[in-house]
């Protein structure tokens, strides 16, 4: 059935979009800053720093298990709505942990930002400082957690409300694209903020994004079936899979029934997608996280001058698109079910990620190599994570989706949450006895391991995903 001119989904598809960029934009204010502004403020290591990515790793993780459920709950509208609010109130509290520093050492609470840096400069016990500053960022970043563990279970399930399953992975990869381009746009904003108004502004101007969106989600989200701005046409042609299923033999129509989360795990699907998860998503964290810090560390950067290398790193991975347009070939022109259309897509982007084993060998030619190779293994991750969302929603009734995906987040959290804290004890350790490995020293080589290591995950997720659910099986008794 073709649709023209009545294309109201894809405006609920850019609003996911902008939110997917607001999200990453906020969780980039403090890896953008904490090189040049903070650490030199608060005296942190990158022990300190792996520390709170590795601590926002848990929380996140957690979170997400807890936010499927409270999404499916309150459905969709308000689900969203209350995860923004509480991740962009987050973002601006980072800002008042300089003054909340200097309150708690000193006892002097109502001083303006520039104030609290004299007094802190002031303060002889280094340690308490660090301790103290780097608890209250971690309390900062528990609140962003909570709420932007939302995202994603929030965006899977209005994507499964808006499209058809051949759609989703095309649509999932746009506004999944969200991620790429609040990545782009960092870089080249914050820091800038950062030097011109201070580190907090930065906190403060981006964190206040979220609110702005929050109007327009207000005014522009309802179910496609209550939607005014939705035609009848389009209406047939989002339900399609429905329709077709319901003139199936021995057909049963979804149920509204609430499912446990412990009913959730007895299917190998949702083993199969949170072990994908597991392998793959402490992946983008590393580059999204550290890439600045190794440029940094390496290449002696600072947070200015990495700016333009990394615009073009993440302009590298917006190729991602192309991971929401490849099973649509596969299923529309070789025939292939759904399942084994991403199955394929995923395999073929699970070999890009190995050309990061030669980025710090080639890095001593130019630092754009390896800004390059990993804005294609970025690319490559992105277009994995469309089509591995997408198979809940091949999967999974749309009553389950949000908690399935929230089950994932909290396997992919624990593995982000051991490639922080790994990675941060590493370099600092590789920095400190100078080790050896493979030809490198110091905290190149400790680079030079986690690049390895990020390399083969994908391939090693795929294969588990393949043996636990080797075809399309689709979930019809829950």
């Amino acid at each position: 059935m073709e649709v023209k001119n009545k294309n109201y989904r894809w405006k609920i598809c850019s609003l996911l979009f902008f939110a997917t960029a607001i999200n990453y934009l906020d969780r980039q204010v403090l890896s953008l800053t904490w090189s040049d502004f903070i650490a030199p403020e608060f005296h942190w290591t990158n022990n300190d720093y792996g520390n709170i990515t590795a601590l926002f790793s848990i929380f996140y993780a957690v979170s997400l298990l807890f936010a499927g459920r409270f999404v499916d709950w309150m459905d969709t509208k308000k689900g969203f709505l209350w995860a923004i609010g509480i991740w962009s109130f987050g973002a601006c509290l980072h800002a008042f942990c300089g003054i909340a520093t200097a309150g708690i050492i000193t006892g002097n609470w109502f001083v303006g930002f520039e104030e609290a840096k004299e007094i802190i400069a002031t303060v002889n016990d280094t340690g308490m400082v660090i301790n103290v500053s780097v608890t209250l960022f971690i309390f900062a970043r528990f609140v962003l957690a909570v709420g932007e563990a939302g995202n994603f279970p929030a965006a899977i399930k209005a994507t499964a409300e808006y499209f058809p399953k051949k759609d989703r992975a095309l649509s999932t990869s746009i506004f999944n694209a969200g991620a790429t381009v609040g990545a782009l746009a960092a870089p080249i904003s914050i820091p800038f903020i950062a030097r011109a108004f201070g580190w907090e502004m930065a906190f403060i101007i981006i964190g206040a994004l979220g609110f702005v969106w929050m109007g327009f989600w207000i005014f522009m989200y309802e179910k496609p079936e209550k939607h005014p701005k939705v035609t009848a046409a389009e209406l047939a042609y989002i339900q399609q899979d429905d329709i077709a299923d319901s003139k199936l033999e021995g057909y049963t129509p979804e149920t509204t029934a609430k499912v446990s989360l412990m009913q959730c795990f007895k299917y190998r699907q949702t083993w199969a997608f949170a072990f994908g998860k597991f392998m793959t998503d402490g992946v983008w964290w590393f580059f999204l996280f550290w890439t600045p810090a190794y440029l940094s560390s390496v290449y002696k950067m600072d947070s200015t001058q990495a700016a333009l290398p990394l615009f073009v790193l993440y302009m590298i991975t917006l190729l991602s698109i192309i991971g929401g347009w490849l099973p649509t070939y596969f299923v529309e022109k070789k025939g292939m079910n759904p399942y084994a259309g991403r199955m394929k897509s995923m395999l073929i982007f699970a070999f890009f990620p190995l050309l990061a084993m030669i980025a710090q060998p080639l890095g001593h030619i130019t630092y754009w190599i390896p800004v390059i190779i990993i804005g294609i293994a970025g690319a490559a991750h992105q277009a994995w994570s469309a089509n591995i969302f997408t198979t809940v929603g091949d999967m999974f009734p749309k009553k389950a989706i949000a908690t399935i995906v929230g089950i994932g987040g909290l396997a992919g959290g624990i593995g982000s949450t051991i490639i922080n804290k790994g990675s941060g004890m590493l370099f600092d350790f590789s920095k400190e006895t100078n080790m050896a490995f493979m030809g490198f020293k110091g905290i190149e080589a400790g680079y030079f391991i986690i690049f390895s290591i990020c390399a083969v995950c994908y391939l090693i997720g795929w294969t588990v995903m393949k043996l636990l659910v080797p075809r399309y099986s689709p979930i019809k008794d829950m």
